[in-house]
């Protein structure tokens, strides 16, 4: 049964892919793949958060800059261990100017899981102002679907990513660290005190 369904996933996805260059707005995906692709990867966001909570000295920050930092590292690990179990190989891609891709290993997508981590700890655990939401969810939607296009994915590794994302923002909505407990850590890891320190600089 798992064998069918694995290759009805594989007959699917080559199929929706080689449909999408006769959709417009589909194609223009393809094409901004690689972008969307970097937006969302592991390392740029780890490093980007890093140099977030560097740079932004700022109190009201410290609890999402902490816990968004850990939901990071958890998603990694957590796709990393999940990729070496499953051991389900990548998508050979039809077009062949597409370059290698990173690792062996499809099932999950790192991508979508950590796309909908961000929008859900954004969304519902800390949330920003709703404004922000469309273009957020626009984001999540466009990465996932990019990650078809570009063929690093099937749809089964999308929706298992989709659906590890979601159970990263509730196991993180149940682990999020207080105020209190976010400055404790972020002073502990500086080498100069936070602003209302003893010997602030």
């Amino acid at each position: 049964m798992l064998q069918k369904i694995l290759r009805y996933d594989i007959q699917i996805t080559k199929k929706f892919v080689e449909n999408a260059q006769r959709v417009t707005a589909l194609r223009s995906l393809a094409n901004h793949s690689k972008f969307l692709e970097l937006s969302c990867h592991g390392i740029v966001w780890l490093a980007g958060w890093l140099t977030f909570i560097w740079l932004f000295n700022n109190s009201e920050l410290y609890q999402l800059q902490v816990n968004m930092l850990i939901g990071l590292i958890l998603d990694i690990i957590v796709i990393a261990v999940t990729k070496a179990f499953v051991r389900r190989r990548r998508p050979i891609p039809m077009n062949k100017m597409i370059p290698g891709n990173p690792d062996k290993y499809s099932f999950p997508s790192g991508h979508a899981s950590r796309a909908v981590l961000i929008a859900f700890i954004l969304m519902v655990v800390d949330p920003i102002s709703i404004i922000f939401y469309p273009p957020l969810v626009a984001w999540v939607t466009s990465v996932a679907i990019s990650r078809v296009l570009a063929e690093r994915h099937y749809f089964l590794d999308i929706f298992g990513g989709i659906g590890i994302g979601i159970l990263e923002g509730l196991l993180m909505s149940i682990l999020w660290l207080s105020q209190s407990s976010s400055t404790s850590i972020l002073n502990s890891l500086s080498d100069e005190k936070r602003d209302g320190g003893e010997f602030h600089v």
